[in-house]
């Protein structure tokens, strides 16, 4: 009973917290309910007439939101670069970021599971991915596994944090012994997540473009250089306009992390290119279209080639101490290259793989009105629910939310 008595307090004082603010963060808000008020609506009209009323067809049936979906499983994933080590190999520079690279993960794995559902045409066919209801078909769909891994790191995200937090509410310390075991398996479960992910794509045989060794580490790679830039600017936003200090050696931690993933997976990107066009076959032509266009058909160019020149000059802007010691700088890289990241593992992974079909035929895709708007709307119910988060974490965290017994 006193548990409950302390949770039901915490609930109270973190909607006292959240609903309380200054004239920009409820400006923020507000413009993030707006957004995701345009997103239901666009939602509402996919309802009521079906995935019709996106780009994509029985040619090209995963567009924008497995784009996304895709990509978010990458930023969720990178939290391990901060709980690693945090709670394992015990580093105190990272301890001021870790709480906020969790906030994020939650509010990335939420925003996976409504693009899923967007993607699936509506909640009505969930119950087909629930076990002993459903068609789950586990062990033998990747698609399974995935489900899976997700839901378990989301679990494990949402736990720990608020184990820690709910434990510094009462003025109390967190015991490691409880959770630093939860946070050695979110390690492993991390890069689970992101490997599932690429073994989906792999699994297909008639898609030659996703028939590729290296694109689990490729995942890899990208998600722990998008994710951590991420964070960057998320920590950046927090010690401007709130009262958390985030030091600057944190910063500059997270930031080494950041460039050596990035380096990684600009490597492993020349590698592909390498593969496709030196010694080009029949199955090269998924990425000649992504590239230079096929027959005619170019409309992925325009993406493609803004997201490599943006991918090249921020690794390289990185590489150098001297300019990523300048937060200016740094902050402008790491924008840029989770840009270009976003593009790279959304339209530039998912999309070319079906073009062109197994017969040969190119159906292009773009995404339409409607599908933007759901897309807007998923990314505005992340940000806002990663705002509450952040926001009663960091009044626990600098003492100012207590339990008044």
């Amino acid at each position: 009973m006193g548990r409950l008595k302390v949770f039901k307090s915490l609930v109270k004082d973190s909607l006292d917290v959240t609903t309380r603010g200054s004239k920009k963060y409820h400006l923020w808000m507000g413009f993030l309910t707006l957004m995701m008020l345009i997103g239901m609506y666009c939602y509402s009209i996919q309802l009521e007439h079906g995935l019709s009323v996106t780009g994509m067809t029985d040619r090209v049936s995963w567009g924008l939101y497995i784009s996304n979906f895709t990509f978010l499983v990458g930023v969720a994933a990178a939290a391990v670069m901060l709980v690693m080590p945090t709670y394992v190999l015990k580093d105190i520079d990272f301890k001021q970021a870790v709480l906020i690279g969790e906030g994020l993960a939650v509010a990335a794995l939420i925003m996976c599971l409504a693009f899923v559902i967007a993607d699936m045409g509506g909640p009505s066919v969930l119950w087909h991915m629930i076990p002993g209801i459903g068609v789950f078909n586990f062990p033998n769909s990747m698609l399974t596994w995935d489900v899976i891994v997700l839901n378990g790191y989301l679990f494990i995200n949402i736990t720990i944090p608020f184990y820690i937090l709910f434990r510094h509410y009462q003025g109390k310390e967190s015991k490691s012994s409880v959770y630093v075991p939860g946070a050695f398996i979110s390690v492993f479960w991390a890069v689970a997540i992101h490997l599932v992910t690429a073994f989906l794509y792999q699994g297909l045989q008639a898609r030659p473009f996703w028939n590729n060794a290296l694109l689990g580490p490729r995942f890899l790679a990208s998600a722990f250089a998008a994710g951590p830039a991420l964070i960057i600017l998320v920590l950046a936003v927090i010690r401007t306009y709130t009262s958390f200090k985030v030091e600057d050696k944190t910063i500059k931690k997270i930031a080494m992390v950041v460039t050596v993933a990035a380096q990684i997976n600009l490597i492993m990107l020349i590698s592909e290119l390498f593969k496709e066009f030196y010694a080009p076959t029949h199955h090269s032509e998924s990425a000649y279209y992504l590239f230079f266009g096929l027959h005619g058909k170019d409309a992925l160019l325009p993406w493609i080639w803004t997201a490599i020149p943006l991918n090249v000059l921020a690794t390289v802007l990185l590489t150098f101490h001297k300019l990523r010691n300048n937060f200016k700088v740094l902050f402008f890289s790491c924008f840029i290259l989770f840009i270009a990241i976003w593009i790279e593992k959304g339209f530039g992974l998912i999309v070319p793989g079906f073009i062109p079909g197994p017969y040969g035929k190119i159906a292009e895709y773009l995404p339409t009105g409607i599908e933007i708007g759901v897309t807007s709307g998923i990314w505005a119910l992340g940000a806002f629910v990663f705002t509450i988060l952040a926001k009663t974490a960091i009044s626990i965290e600098t003492g100012k939310l207590r339990y008044k017994n």
